[in-house]
């Protein structure tokens, strides 16, 4: 299929199957293009199976999918630079009918989805604040001139109207009207609107009070109330006419969320964050280390719900009475220990895209203070990251709590903010305790963080050599000889006609032949021949010796090419891809060298079971048509490793 021209199929595919407004989801697996449309008696199956490059259309599940083979990624990314579907950053798009995670896993997917897109202007603007901080603080620029206030704007817009940036991002996650989400985010920063915040007369809407807050720079509100509006919209278009709908639906969904809003999220975000101070404030008085545990600890945490809003307006109101504030103290060591994460990512991680990301990110949150790009692009999605982050924090901050550290001035908590904590408590106990979360943070990532797997598109630079051992003689049977040289991992090795080369079980279980295995595509053997596998142990093994070529991000399916140019893919499960990576969890990444009997995967089983999934296993040689023959040789039961398919040069 290399000789696909992947840029003109792209667009005839979606005249086919009926245009992009005929879309409700758009992603790929190992070999598969996958659709949810929204009418799929409008898409013409049989053209599209005519166009040249597709194997198979398969339409099962609720969804219209059409085979392409291992070159699936490329028309992936020629049907998202030409739509608006499926998102050109990500190598599987959200599909809303498919199985879905634990709470926590899907609010981490929502929150990632909707910042991704505003990752680099928020990482460019926090290191122009980085850059302002430290002219600043070394007396390179006044911060009282007119040159300040121009650059300081042209930092801080972003941050300041960032639900606004959150409007757009957040309508196309939920189906919304963009513009409509944009003049609901511009009421709750609107001038007057923040000034009630200073009012000293109470503040009512029809009589009824209203709890005002500051929604400058926050988060979670734009988010529910875009949610929110999505409801609303669909409920509206349904029930007035569609001489109305233009201009009514728009009018009533900001008559009704605009005060709804300010009467509900707001005091309730506020009454969270209130109740939150509260409690923090005790524990500085009773347990000084405590308190710094928890701050520093899940600082990070509030600041991802917009929570540590609440906090400010105390700290702001202890430096005007008593000249210094005790809960700043334990901030830099949260905010640094996340840096610190998002530091080794950038050195660990095998993705170009993350760490290209992570770098400028962590430097950031270093310099400025600023950890939303590093949070929601970096460590968050990543996880592990995250967490090692929050756990240097609540060490860190215990320390520099205990010593009574404190500012004397509202700073962003930052190593150059550090200077702020000179005056009040034990400097050194900061200082100690802010190196601690940093090496916390780093070295945790650092050992345990997730390597992740090169990117789609990434083209190794070099291959690593296989040693002498992992010439590919183990897999050629008795029958014939290696006419060829032995391999070092840069050069292709010759054998002669007739050679057989025996593939491996990639996983303990009771063969089945491929034609009876419960997927249309690959019992057509349009894919390619090979074997099926009824697994009993979750441990999937390399059947051959080789390279990795396809690594899917969910971990069900591995695509392998060995030195005498087989293509092997296991799949593991059938439409395993809907799990999104749930069970999953691969031991190698695209570009790995692997000898035969290597770990490709731990699978849990039961969690495949579990979600509705087939767990039968398939492994079949892609370019079957280059050899003269492929045919499995084994029947019943199977041990992983175990030859199970002849290839036959």
């Amino acid at each position: 299929m290399g000789s696909v021209d992947y840029r003109a199929l792209a667009p005839q595919i979606l005249d086919k199957i009926g245009g992009e407004a005929n879309i409700s989801a758009l992603a790929h697996c190992a070999t598969r293009l996958r659709l949810n449309l929204k009418d799929e008696s409008k898409a013409d199956k049989t053209a599209v199976e005519s166009l040249p490059g597709v194997i198979a259309v398969v339409q099962a599940g609720g969804q219209f999918q059409v085979v392409i083979g291992n070159e699936v990624p490329i028309l992936f990314e020629e049907l998202t630079r030409i739509s608006n579907v499926g998102g050109s950053h990500t190598s599987v798009a959200v599909d809303e009918k498919g199985p879905k995670g634990n709470v926590f896993n899907r609010f981490i997917e929502l929150i990632s989805a909707i910042f991704q897109p505003i990752v680099w202007p928020l990482a460019g603007a926090g290191l122009l604040k980085a850059l302002l901080a430290m002219s600043t603080t070394f007396g390179w620029l006044n911060g009282e001139t007119t040159t300040y206030t121009i650059l300081n704007a042209a930092a801080d817009a972003v941050f300041y109207f960032l639900p606004m940036f959150l409007a757009i991002t957040a309508a196309k996650r939920f189906k919304t009207n963009q513009f409509t989400s944009m003049a609901l985010a511009g009421a709750l920063v609107y001038p007057s609107i923040v000034a009630l915040t200073e009012s000293v007369d109470p503040v009512t809407f029809l009589g009824i009070p209203v709890v005002v807050m500051s929604y400058v720079s926050s988060v979670i509100p734009i988010i529910i109330g875009v949610w929110l509006q999505g409801y609303l919209e669909r409920s509206l278009n349904k029930l007035l006419p569609h001489w109305l709908r233009n201009f009514m639906t728009p009018l009533l969904t900001l008559l009704i969320m605009v005060p709804l809003l300010l009467m509900t999220v707001g005091p309730a975000t506020t009454f969270a964050a209130q109740g939150i101070s509260a409690g923090v404030n005790f524990l500085f008085s009773f347990a000084p280390w405590l308190a710094g545990a928890i701050l520093g600890g899940l600082w990070q945490v509030f600041v991802l719900f917009g929570l540590h809003w609440g906090l400010v307006p105390i700290m702001l109101n202890d430096l005007s009475t008593q000249g210094f504030s005790l809960l700043n103290g334990p901030l830099p060591a949260a905010v640094l220990a996340q840096a610190a994460a998002g530091l080794a990512v950038a050195i660990r991680s095998r993705s170009a895209k993350r760490r290209e990301a992570a770098a400028p990110a962590a430097l950031s949150g270093f310099v400025a203070g600023i950890t939303e790009p590093l949070i929601y692009a970096v460590n968050l999605p990543l996880k592990r990251p995250f967490y090692f982050g929050v756990v240097g924090g609540a060490i860190g901050g215990a320390i520099a709590a205990a010593g009574g550290s404190a500012a004397n001035q509202f700073v962003f908590p930052s190593i150059l903010g550090l200077t702020a904590y000179t005056q009040h408590g034990s400097f050194v106990l900061q200082l100690i305790g802010t190196g601690v979360a940093m090496v916390i943070g780093f070295t945790l990532t650092f050992l345990f963080g997730p390597r992740e797997q090169a990117d789609a598109k990434e083209e190794d630079a070099t291959v690593p050599t296989l040693s002498s051992e992992a010439a590919p003689t183990a897999g050629v049977t008795d029958t014939a000889e290696i006419a060829g040289p032995v391999s070092t991992g840069t050069r292709t090795v010759t054998l002669a006609t007739g050679t057989k080369i025996a593939l491996g079980a990639p996983v303990a279980g009771t063969a089945v032949d491929l034609t009876k295995v419960p997927d249309r595509v690959f019992a057509s053997l349009a894919m390619g021949r090979g074997i099926g596998i009824v697994p009993t142990d979750g441990t999937i093994v390399a059947p051959v010796d080789g390279r990795v070529a396809v690594a899917m991000k969910t971990g069900h399916a591995f695509g392998l090419k060995t030195d005498t140019g087989v293509e092997v893919l296991v799949h593991i499960g059938i439409d395993t891809v809907q799990m999104k990576g749930e069970g999953f969890a691969a031991r190698v990444a695209k570009g790995d060298l692997v000898k035969k009997g290597d770990v490709l995967c731990e699978v849990d089983l039961d969690v495949i079971r579990a979600a509705g999934y087939d767990p039968t296993t398939v492994m079949i040689v892609t370019n079957t048509t280059n050899f003269t023959d492929v045919s499995p040789i084994a029947t019943g039961t199977l041990v992983a490793g175990a030859d199970a398919a002849l290839v036959t040069i």
